[in-house]
């Protein structure tokens, strides 16, 4: 045989070993896509037999044989992919999972309070997980969920961003002497640490503001614009008349800005009384800008 026919014979090899390795690599994603569990799992301990540094292969395996309750072949793949360093956090939620599915609740919630106390925030994947959803009742999955949304929605917690609900709600809103003026809605958003309120005016003018509190400096936020032009931003916190905030306001059209200020006044009968006032180009005096009462839509 000549040299160039051992090089031919030794590149056809190569390339039927390359195409036999592909098709194995597609079959086995294409069994796991399919849910074809045992016909996967297999793939995988075919791959990672082949090559037992395929991290990926390890943990598909895992995933594949648990679901083919092949429990102690997913233990084992999990130890090989932990070897190599595949992500904690994935690893300690399918651990839980097998912990489950063998009727050791306790350690399951362990492994995932583990991954927890290392950074893990993404409480609605354990709680939304058809298996580890199912510990929900247990005494400490239930508490460990509780410490998790703290962490993972600290707003909603934190009795600092619910001073400005008293204005959330579906509003008509009218002048002093009873005029309908408009409509407006302000939502609570991103879990407590956002209110956004969206205008419309009865001739049909819009405006959107967006509401927050700035833990840094401890004042409430308001951030202004409207269709006209007008654009605001104010900052203060509650008084004893109630969410006092000052700041400016621009008008787009005439490229002019003045001294602002807002109050929202929560009253007695339900209502919320907004009153704006824009101060003078000398700074001496303050004038009405607009004052409303905001009046809560009935529910049909």
């Amino acid at each position: 045989m000549s040299k160039l026919e051992k090089i031919y014979k030794v590149l056809i090899l190569i390339i039927i070993s390359f195409s036999a390795n592909v098709y194995a690599e597609g079959a086995a994603e294409s069994f796991f896509e399919a849910g074809d569990w045992a016909a996967a799992a297999k793939a995988y301990a075919d791959r990672t037999a082949t090559d037992p540094e395929d991290v990926a292969a390890w943990f598909r395996l895992a995933v594949s044989a648990r679901h083919a309750e092949r429990y102690q072949v997913a233990r084992d793949a999990l130890d090989q992919a932990e070897k190599r360093e595949f992500s904690p956090a994935r690893i300690g939620l399918e651990r839980a999972r097998l912990k489950v599915l063998t009727e050791d609740k306790e350690a399951a919630v362990e492994e995932l309070r583990f991954i927890a106390e290392r950074g893990f925030a993404a409480v609605n994947v354990i709680t939304g997980d058809p298996v580890l959803g199912t510990l929900a009742g247990e005494s400490g999955f239930d508490a460990l969920v509780s410490e998790m949304t703290r962490q993972a929605y600290p707003c909603e917690h934190d009795p600092a961003f619910s001073a400005f609900d008293f204005w959330v709600g579906d509003w008509d809103v009218k002048l002093p002497d009873g005029t309908y003026v408009g409509s407006n809605r302000i939502e609570r958003v991103e879990h407590g640490c956002l209110l956004v309120e969206s205008w419309t005016s009865a001739s049909g003018g819009t405006g959107t503001s967006i509401n927050y509190l700035d833990k840094v400096s401890g004042e409430w936020v308001q951030i202004w614009n409207a269709a006209g032009g007008s654009q605001i931003h104010i900052r203060g916190g509650m008084t004893d008349e109630g969410m006092l905030l000052i700041g400016t306001i621009h008008y787009v059209a005439h490229g002019t800005t003045a001294v602002f200020r807002g109050l929202w006044t929560p009253l007695e009968d339900g209502r919320v009384r907004q009153f704006f006032e824009q101060q003078s180009a000398d700074g001496e005096t303050w004038s009405p800008w607009f004052e409303g009462f905001y009046n809560r839509k009935s529910v049909d």
